[in-house]
């Protein structure tokens, strides 16, 4: 075991761990989700009645802007593996406020979609992506625990600032509301990053059982482009069931307060879900793990789509999916590392999450693109379901047999 300059330790015992970085990132995790994310579905319906902007235009914005993170956060993944997380997230910090600022000034529509462009370039360089990257080098071999706090913390980001804005926005304008949150995220996340983000950046650990050693290689293999694969369809029924869930349990006979509430209570089923994450990866390969998640999501899937209720088990399904939901962030979090190591987290990292987030982004429009002609919620919902179930079987080729076995590193 090696010791750079900095003296943090590279091997595979103790290293250097900032004390704050976990607690900050947790803080900033909730708060950049809530106000760059969850704060525009809230205001979306003031915008375009204040402004007569169509819907069809402000949502494209923001897809946009997921989209351009999802592109972002290749580059930012090589960054973080070269030189840390400080910096970047810190700027992306500054990027965030000011495209909240640009947003809450946009005279047309135009000005708005260049607010979310640049609100694109700020969720690739803060949100889970680089929190994950920087928790896997400081915290590795222990990072499933860390990452596990900050998606426990990330997934309270709806619960904080969904009822927050909609709060401001009973007194405020739009635009007013969007510049007290660019307020409240300069406050709480530049000084965060800039701060406890300032421990020395480890080397990346020697892991010759475990690494091609060569990241265009690792990305180029067959198993790398299965995982990206699968987690792709993945991502595009989970994304596409949370958007539809509200118009199906409206289709089953619900008053829009109770598919509000199902809606509600299946991310706290997320966030409950995580808790179990570590235990599973204790007990089982990483090859079985993912199939066996992302199946169990077609399942949930297929059971909203088959049982009409009564409205109590409706919100049961909700709750299982949600826990199922909350697995597979972890599980995305980790897919890099069960296979190739921590040595190239985050650029591999980045180039998984590139066509994930892009499933993620189109999502609400495939969705509504599908329930039309496939003729309603519940016959879409069996589609997505089929989708989750191809994507269960791709996992099956996602595993790099070219080291030790499976079982041997499914807990890296």
């Amino acid at each position: 075991m090696t010791a750079p300059p900095g003296g943090a330790a590279t091997g595979s015992g103790d290293r250097s761990r900032p004390r704050t970085a976990l607690p900050a990132l947790c803080v900033t995790q909730i708060t950049g989700w809530g106000i760059v994310y969850y704060a525009f579905p809230v205001l979306n319906p003031e915008i375009t009645a204040a402004t007569g902007w169509p819907t069809g235009a402000t949502t494209a914005a923001f897809s946009l802007a997921l989209l351009v993170s999802a592109l972002a956060g290749i580059r930012v993944g090589r960054i973080i593996d070269h030189r840390g997380p400080r910096t970047v997230m810190t700027a992306g910090s500054v990027l965030g406020t000011i495209s909240l600022l640009i947003i809450a000034a946009a005279p047309n529509p135009a000005v708005f979609l260049t607010g979310w462009l640049l609100a694109g370039g700020a969720m690739a360089a803060t949100f889970y992506q680089p929190a994950f990257a920087a928790l896997t080098r400081w915290w590795a071999p222990d990072h499933i625990r860390a990452l596990t706090v900050v998606t426990l913390a990330g997934g309270l980001a709806s619960t904080v600032f969904a009822p927050l804005t909609a709060a401001l926005a009973d007194h405020l304008s739009w635009r007013a509301t969007y510049v007290v949150l660019a307020a409240i995220l300069a406050a709480v996340t530049i000084p965060a990053h800039a701060l406890a983000l300032r421990a020395p950046w480890p080397a990346a650990p020697f892991e010759p059982a475990r690494t091609t050693g060569d990241v265009a290689a690792a990305a180029r293999t067959r198993p790398f482009r299965m995982l990206a694969a699968s987690l792709t369809l993945s991502s595009l029924t989970v994304s596409a069931t949370v958007i539809a869930l509200v118009p199906l349990l409206l289709e089953r006979g619900c008053t829009t307060t109770q598919a509000a509430w199902a809606l509600g209570l299946g991310g706290a089923g997320q966030t409950a879900g995580r808790v179990l994450y570590a235990t599973l990866a204790r007990r089982t390969t990483v090859t079985a793990r993912t199939t066996s998640l992302i199946a169990l999501s077609g399942a949930t899937t297929a059971a909203l789509a088959l049982v009409p209720g009564p409205y109590g088990l409706l919100v049961a399904l909700s709750v299982a999916a949600g826990a199922v939901r909350g697995n597979l962030t972890l599980l995305r979090a980790t897919a890099v590392t069960d296979r190739w190591g921590t040595s190239h987290y985050g650029r591999l990292s980045g180039l998984l999450a590139a066509p994930t987030t892009t499933a993620s982004a189109l999502a609400p429009l495939a969705g509504a693109a599908l329930a039309a002609p496939l003729g309603g919620y519940p016959h879409m919902f069996t589609a997505l379901a089929a989708i989750s179930f191809v994507a269960a079987l791709g996992a099956l080729g996602a595993d790099p047999r070219t080291t030790r076995g499976d079982g041997e590193h499914h807990a890296a």
